[in-house]
């Protein structure tokens, strides 16, 4: 049933959004922002006249407020659902246990009404009451579970997921802690094509997944996540309730969640699990025969080379026809559900339906991935291999298929059904919002472009195989809007941007020892108070290593505990200092002096082995346009933007954002990367800087 014929409407007038915002504003001790006060316009104007937003936020200007308040107003005077998608859980619990209770709050008076909200992910997030209670279907596990060790781990898991069963009242697993390894989990967990369904499971109406699926179907306001946004995309059946609206927050992230929702991966483990699942179902004959052909694929991918397949050999070519036959043979055999099947039958073979369907479904995806020319693909398919015996226990050999782009695929779903307002601290590219915009399916937007470079990945991106020529009828009927809200921050006197233009470029064998001196002179005359972001794990590892010793401050690195733990710990000691790799480019908020120097290794641009950007690189150029501009230029400059970001906290923070990499001042595409900057006050000379950093230590350790 549709949330419009669900919510309830009552006959007072609610107010326009801006009085709506202002109430927020003060109920919550904070103060008008021009920015939010922007952002809540334009979302408002977007609303109503059904014409698609990207908004640029920077940290402080109160984006989240700026696109609730008129998102709850639309909600709540349409009697309607506008879905809320983040790429974080971190920003999903802001949003559920901060914002909206108190935006509830402060604007009851004004609504008339209670606001529902909700949040919603995908099945496998919540426990399964009837898989706690019978247990999972036989399955092969890796290897390395034969370990009594691990098969210890995995018990006492599974045993406190049972009796954590009986005191939840969500299911949800983020709400675990501490949580579970992924093994324990799906023990009590099942995809929505292993799930019975509500009428004929057992336990239907106490299903926490079902249960959230309501609360959602009622709601005014449903948070979720990227990857169910894909989800809902992708799949034939419904997965979020009816709505409207959608608003993209963190959408930076989206390509990549959506890229990473729509890749497939085949692997011999997979299919003899699959054989396995079938078990009693279908005749001992058609198990085998997939077991078989699972346990041949395995060693076929042991000989072949690790990386991008440009052309199917032939070899590979026949291995994945038998396992897609295989499959068809076992789920003809399965057939459809059977009325006379009882729960734990019918539980068995839903299980060994859904792994034989991705196994064949995988396999003629490949299949058909190599059958037009190399420069119209819409896949590419590489082999991921794993680095010694103890990484095999764990990562099998395995192929996967991705999109080579997925423009089209929001631009059909998402932009052609819905009004989409795409947020984030960080979409302009080059100064523009066009090279995201693209990527995302959307079409030109004009003179907004105006860099050269900016708009040579912008028309690039238009070139990959997934999406449709830019004279598209359809493309061009679909209207966007971009605005920039700003920032409270004053950049050029608040940070400095300082490029190590004397170092030698960056090469592949570690970093230089000039890097590493370059590094401790920065740190210690800043004293301390640093965070390293390299590109690479290997990287970070070697500067730890190697300065530990020779430091005067305390050296955290990422992976000597949880992340959250040294992030935690980085903050509450001023001079501590911590490196690490991409999740702290992107998650760390650290506001305060323990935050005054931000290093960044390189330019983070992608690795030249990278199968899905070099396919689209390739895609792109095969299309007469700039692969290395459209993909690896646009990708470095989303990360840079991001690692700049984590320098200016809170209004009162200060501090400078280094860069080692020369190629940010020599190089042609520099101006391109150093546009997708903040406007920080920029200087190439260290002794400038390491004065800099040194009164603002001396400053710090006065106040």
């Amino acid at each position: 049933m549709p949330a419009a014929d669900l919510l309830h409407q009552s006959d007072v007038r609610i107010p326009d959004t801006a009085t709506l915002l202002a109430a927020a504003v003060e109920a919550i001790g904070g103060a008008e922002r021009p920015g939010q006060v922007r952002m809540a316009e334009a979302v408002e104007r977007a609303i109503a006249s059904g014409e698609h937003l990207a908004a640029q936020a920077g940290t402080g200007t109160g984006k989240s407020l700026a696109y609730l308040v008129p998102a709850i107003r639309h909600a709540v005077d349409k009697g309607t659902t506008v879905v809320v998608s983040t790429a974080t859980i971190a920003l999903q619990r802001q949003l559920v246990d901060r914002d909206l209770p108190r935006l509830a709050e402060a604007l009851r008076p004004l609504l008339g009404r209670d606001l529902k909200f909700a949040i919603l992910k995908g099945r496998r997030n919540y426990l399964c009451l009837h898989r706690v209670q019978t247990g999972a279907p036989d399955d092969p596990e890796e290897e390395g579970l034969f370990d009594p060790q691990q098969l210890s781990t995995l018990g006492r898991q599974v045993k406190r997921l049972n009796e954590w069963a009986d005191e939840t009242e969500t299911g949800d697993r983020d709400e675990l802690v501490p949580g579970v390894n992924e093994q324990a989990w799906r023990q009590v967990a099942v995809s929505a094509k292993e799930c019975l369904g509500a009428q004929r499971c057992p336990q239907g109406t106490s299903c926490f997944a079902e249960l959230a699926r309501a609360r959602a179907g009622e709601a005014h306001i449903v948070v979720t996540n990227h990857a169910l946004l894909a989800i809902d995309a992708l799949e034939e059946f419904q997965v979020l309730p009816e709505h409207d609206v959608v608003i993209v927050d963190e959408a930076h992230e989206l390509v990549d969640r959506v890229t990473s929702v729509a890749t497939g991966a085949l692997s011999g483990p997979a299919g003899e699990a699959a054989a396995r699942r079938c078990g009693r179902l279908v005749e001992e004959g058609l198990a085998d025969r997939l077991k078989e052909t699972a346990e041949g694929l395995e060693v076929l991918l042991d000989d072949l080379p690790a990386g991008r397949l440009d052309s199917l050999p032939a070899s590979l070519g026949n291995t994945l026809a038998t396992v897609r036959d295989a499959a068809h043979a076992c789920l003809t055999a399965l057939g459809t559900e059977k009325k006379d099947d009882d729960p734990g039958t019918m539980a068995a073979r839903k299980a060994a339906r859904s792994a034989v369907e991705d196994l064949h479904e995988t396999a003629v995806r490949m299949l058909e991935a190599f059958e037009p020319e190399i420069a119209a693909r819409f896949d590419v398919v590489w082999l991921d291999k794993p680095f010694g015996d103890q990484d095999r226990f764990r990562r099998p050999p395995t192929l996967h298929v991705a999109p080579i782009g997925v423009g089209g695929l929001l631009r059909t779903t998402l932009f052609e059904t819905r009004t989409a307002v795409l947020t984030s601290a960080t979409l302009t590219l080059g100064g523009s919002f066009e090279p995201l915009a693209r990527q995302w399916g959307l079409p030109p937007l004009g003179a907004e472009a105006t860099g050269r470079d900016a708009r040579t990945a912008a028309e690039g991106l238009a070139k990959t195989a997934d999406d449709k020529a830019p004279e598209d009828e359809k493309a061009d009927e679909m209207r966007w809007s971009a605005l920039d809200a700003g920032s409270p921050f004053d950049h050029p006197k608040a940070g400095i941007l300082y490029v190590a233009r004397h170092l030698p470029q960056p090469g592949r064998d570690g970093l230089p020892d000039a890097y590493l001196t370059e590094i401790t002179e920065l740190i210690e005359a800043a004293g301390g108070r640093t965070l390293g972001l390299f590109s690479s794990m290997r990287a970070a590892r070697q500067a730890a290593d190697e300065l530990k010793d020779h430091l005067s401050h305390p050296l955290l690195c990422q992976g000597e505990d949880s992340t959250s733990l040294l992030v935690k710990r980085f903050a509450e000691e001023e001079r501590s200092c911590l490196f690490g790799t991409l999740s702290l480019w992107q998650g760390v908020d650290v506001p305060g002096p323990s935050l005054q120097l931000v290093i960044m290794d390189r330019i983070p641009f992608p690795r030249p082995d990278d199968p899905v950007s070099s396919a689209r690189q390739r895609a792109v150029a095969a299309r007469g346009g700039n692969g290395f501009m459209a993909v690896a230029a646009t990708h470095a400059a989303l990360l840079l933007a991001q690692g700049a970001g984590r320098l200016l906290r809170s209004m009162d923070d200060r501090g400078v954002v280094a860069v080692l990499d020369p190629r940010l001042a020599t190089a042609r595409y520099g101006s391109f990367l150093t546009s997708s900057l903040p406007p920080f006050w920029s200087t190439t000379d260290p002794a400038v800087v390491r004065g800099a950093l040194q009164r603002l230590d001396e400053a710090a350790a006065k106040a």
